[in-house]
């Protein structure tokens, strides 16, 4: 923990730092309450050990200002036997506990091991607080849940090896293209592992500067760059004991890499502008859009760091590859904001089913997801029509380029018949389905196949 200790006697300041620290804990020293509140309002301590007595002020004002700063402030009294009833009356305005000197060792551990709890319990209720927050945001203006079982077979292999891997503490890199829902997958993977009740926290790395990303990954110390006003902890501390999210990892500069690399190593990392390393026990997920592999090649990603990401790796198909899943999803998303907007709508048409299949999704679910939010918010009829989606209804092929025959073309009508089957047949679910889009019954499916020559 982060301790500060408030008290006018050296020799108590010095002797109790030193037992904190040599249980692990980082320790700063005030020697009167004006100077522990200018600590207090720069740093985040989780426990403040504070004299009732501080030469000319009374423990009790310190004790009120602490709390008026920060209402959860974990803090405990020092005491001399002769004021334990003032260190009771410190308890109900709002002192965490009193410890009374002279104290042994065993009497400061179990203090301690009483806030480490207080904390559990105190950061839990905040957690949970944030998640009620997050779901009643999530209902106003959200999505409806992520599917994590698949039509798709590659789909599902990839999620069943990043599901059986969730409980271990190994690193995990999602690779695909923006919008195929890797941030969701790693929120999930968080929330199938054993830190599930442990702080899940993300960083975006392309969102900031270099020197303002790793300020806000380790922190930073007052005045160790311009603007740095106060002392500040990073993601990295806040993550600690649960899950850092990387999303975008490759857009990391290559000056932090190693820094990230040293916390996946060595469990430790020091903020900037500071000279003190802190251990920090995370488990980094991370993500990217990026091929990681040409970074490595072209010398803008650090190997060693590729390697230490890629303990557990799966790619997302995008969408285009996932037919089978689109119009789940596109349901789901109608049923979703229909509901939202107190409006009842019955599906797709079949011009609806086929703009969907024939669009080429680039950006994927992130696409689809406004489409279907826009066309629930103007569809004239109880049905979404083609006319309804912002896609292209005619002749785009399922990837957003021809890779086949394209209609109008100097091809045969065999040679479109015979694309157009075999690509009905690589992404239906069934044979039953692909004979229903396709307008024909199963036999003549079969008839067909053979006769073209098609598996």
């Amino acid at each position: 923990m982060d301790i500060l200790i408030v008290d006018d006697d050296k020799s108590i300041r010095t002797t109790t730092a030193l037992a904190l620290e040599s249980e692990g804990h980082y320790v700063e020293m005030a020697e009167d309450g004006d100077s522990a509140l200018k600590r207090i309002k720069e740093e985040d301590f989780e426990l403040v050990f504070l004299d009732l007595r501080l030469g000319d002020q009374d423990g009790l004002t310190v004790l009120q200002d602490i709390l008026k700063l920060r209402p959860r402030q974990l803090v405990t009294i020092f005491t001399a036997h002769a004021s334990v009833s003032t260190a009771v009356k410190a308890t109900q305005l709002g002192a965490f506990d009193y410890l009374e000197k002279p104290f042994t060792p065993d009497q400061l551990r179990a203090i301690l091991a009483k806030a480490k709890k207080a904390l559990q319990t105190r950061d839990e209720v905040v957690r949970l607080e944030e998640t009620v927050q997050e779901l009643k945001a999530e209902a106003r203006h959200g999505s409806p849940p992520m599917r994590f079982v698949s039509s798709d077979d590659r789909t599902n292999a990839e999620l069943e090896t990043l599901f059986r891997a969730a409980a271990s503490p190994a690193s995990v890199l999602i690779l695909g293209e923006s919008g195929t829902g890797k941030s969701v997958i790693a929120r999930e993977v968080h929330d199938r592992s054993h830190l599930r009740d442990k702080p899940f926290v993300t960083v975006s790395c392309p969102s900031l500067s270099k020197e303002l990303l790793e300020s806000v990954l380790f922190g930073h110390v007052k005045g160790s760059f311009t603007g740095a006003i106060k002392d500040t902890w990073g993601k990295v501390h806040a993550a600690d004991g649960g899950t850092l999210f990387l999303d975008e990892i490759g857009e990391l500069p290559m000056e932090i890499q190693p820094k990230l690399l040293r916390l996946l190593q060595e469990r430790e990392y020091e903020r900037l502008g500071e000279n003190k390393v802190r251990p920090c026990n995370v488990r980094i997920i991370a993500a990217t859009n990026r091929d990681l592999v040409a970074g490595v090649a072209a010398n803008t990603f650090r190997e060693d760091l590729y390697y230490r990401l890629n303990v557990i790796s799966i790619t997302v198909p995008p969408l285009r590859e996932r037919r089978a899943d689109l119009l789940a999803f596109a349901n789901d998303y109608l049923e979703f904001f229909s509901g939202q907007m107190g409006r009842k709508l019955n599906g797709f048409s079949e011009s609806g089913r086929q703009a969907l299949i024939r669009h080429g999704w680039p950006g994927n679910l992130r696409e689809l997801r406004n489409a279907i939010e826009r066309a629930a918010i103007l569809a004239r009829g109880n049905q979404i029509e083609d006319v309804d989606l912002p896609t292209p209804a005619a002749s785009e092929s399922p990837t957003g380029a021809p890779s086949g025959p394209v209609i109008g073309g100097e091809y045969s009508m065999e040679d479109i018949e015979h694309f157009h089957l075999r690509e009905v047949l690589r992404w239906a679910p069934t044979l039953q389905d692909a004979a229903a889009i396709l307008g024909i019954d199963k036999a003549t499916l079969y008839r067909k196949r053979k006769r073209l020559g098609i598996d």
